[in-house]
């Protein structure tokens, strides 16, 4: 049995008995990015939290134009928000086959997901021009500014979420899965489901309560 000698003298301990060390040493590449990039998911987080508090404030502020039980299609709504559950739901399939080296099922799940956001993103856009279309843009009034400002700034988080699928998809292509490019995946997939969790309040707070309003 090894016994580690203290110097009394000395006014640091050595390496292995330093608390909080990682047993001896400084945290892995993976646990440090992965802290990292929690930090930017929760202030991405704070940033919609923000947009959700102006919107519940500015939603009745319609001057006198249309609200939201007048403009919203929930139909519409329901199988685009289908079409994002679906795509967490092939995602967290693709992170998996990609931790159990399958690079072949990770681009099929890859694919779909890829579709899914896409089909999202459609639906949303068609939204948004039709109310545009009604002279329902951004700037008839605080409620569809707040409305166009906060749904708006999460269709542009999907739509990086896809330039990054496509990236990494590439990589995986490229070099396969080595543990930087799983890394990313696994970032990129934490990024995928946050989305997912702000679609959930946008869904609730916009368009359910608004088409009540």
């Amino acid at each position: 049995m090894t016994v580690a000698v203290v110097d009394s003298d000395s006014t640091e301990a050595p390496t292995a008995l330093a608390r909080g060390r990682g047993g001896g040493g400084p945290a892995s590449k993976r646990i440090v990015v992965a802290y990292g990039f929690w930090i930017f998911i929760l202030s991405d987080m704070v940033m919609f939290s923000a947009l959700f508090a102006a919107y519940a404030v500015l939603s009745r502020n319609t001057a006198g134009g249309p609200t939201g039980a007048q403009l919203f299609n929930l139909h519409n709504v329901f199988i685009e928000t289908i079409c994002l559950l679906l795509s967490s739901f092939t995602c967290g399939l693709g992170a998996l086959s990609a931790e159990r080296r399958q690079p072949t099922l990770f681009l099929l799940f890859a694919a779909c997901t890829f579709a899914l956001g896409v089909a999202f993103l459609s639906i949303e856009c068609t939204e948004f021009a039709g109310m545009v279309a009604k002279g329902a843009g951004p700037s008839r009034s605080a409620f569809l500014s707040a409305f166009f400002t906060l749904v708006a700034t999460h269709g542009v988080h999907v739509t990086s979420g896809l330039i990054a699928l496509v990236y990494l998809t590439a990589q995986v292509m490229a070099f396969g899965l080595r543990p930087a490019v799983l890394r990313r995946l696994l970032c990129w997939s934490l990024f995928w489901h946050a989305l997912d969790i702000v679609w959930v309040g946008v869904f609730t707070l916009v368009y359910l309560m608004g088409d009540y309003h």
